[in-house]
């Protein structure tokens, strides 16, 4: 994905913290099927949103990608396995949709 920035510094941290990879992100953007959400805590708000989805890695790899758009740019914000209330929360919207 040439319009996904990733920081040295956030690469570090979801090796470290969450064993994740650059190509593990791109995977789940390119795997999306569901909704786009926004993550509207206090803490988290950001100009622009904040958004963020659950998708599965090509090795099946659940992953929650929260990032930022501007214009044709993806800033990554973080990326990790989801806990049961982001599951249940995004499992939520799916049963919205149908």
């Amino acid at each position: 994905m040439r319009n996904l920035v990733i920081s040295q510094a956030m690469l570090e941290k979801l090796a470290d913290k969450h064993s994740v990879d650059r190509r593990e992100v791109e995977q789940c953007f390119e795997n999306i099927s569901g909704p786009l959400l926004v993550d509207n805590r206090e803490e988290h708000r950001t100009d622009p949103q904040t958004l963020w989805f659950l998708s599965k890695t090509n090795k099946n790899r659940l992953l929650k990608v929260a990032y930022i758009q501007r214009g044709q740019q993806v800033y990554l914000k973080t990326c990790y396995e989801p806990n049961e209330d982001e599951i249940q929360i995004y499992s939520s919207h799916l049963k919205r949709r149908i």
